[in-house]
């Protein structure tokens, strides 16, 4: 298996997460062209948390993104800016949505796990035929 360690000043790490969230009473509003734009604005904040979007993939109703992170980075934060902002961005862009979905576009929760010992290369295949 590759390893995947990052460093920092006096530490090593690998922290490796897969992360979920799906649509408001999961609706099929999930597009190619909407799908891709939620890659788009998840890289776009991954920068400001100084995470790294891996992987971002799934069906018309949810979405998997695999990401890096350092030990120093609020999840917390990190996942309600990733679907608060996701959520803001496509309700402008795509004004359709809001007659689907009016107050929010995702629900209020979420799966997030550590990889563990699995390879990215594996994760990677897995959300890609999802």
């Amino acid at each position: 298996m590759e390893s995947y360690l990052q460093s920092g000043s006096h530490t090593v790490y690998a922290l490796r997460y897969h992360f979920v969230t799906v649509t408001k009473y999961r609706a099929d509003i999930l597009t190619d062209e909407r799908l891709e734009r939620v890659a788009e604005v998840a890289h776009e904040i991954a920068e400001d948390f100084e995470a790294d979007i891996k992987n971002v993939d799934g069906g018309t109703d949810h979405v998997h993104i695999l990401f890096t992170t350092k030990p120093t980075t609020d999840l917390t934060k990190f996942i309600n800016s990733l679907k608060g902002v996701t959520s803001r961005r496509i309700r402008q862009e795509y004004p359709e949505v809001k007659q689907t979905l009016e107050d929010a576009f995702w629900q209020p929760g979420y799966f997030l796990a550590t990889t563990g010992q699995v390879s990215l290369d594996v994760l990677m295949d897995y959300v890609e035929n999802q």
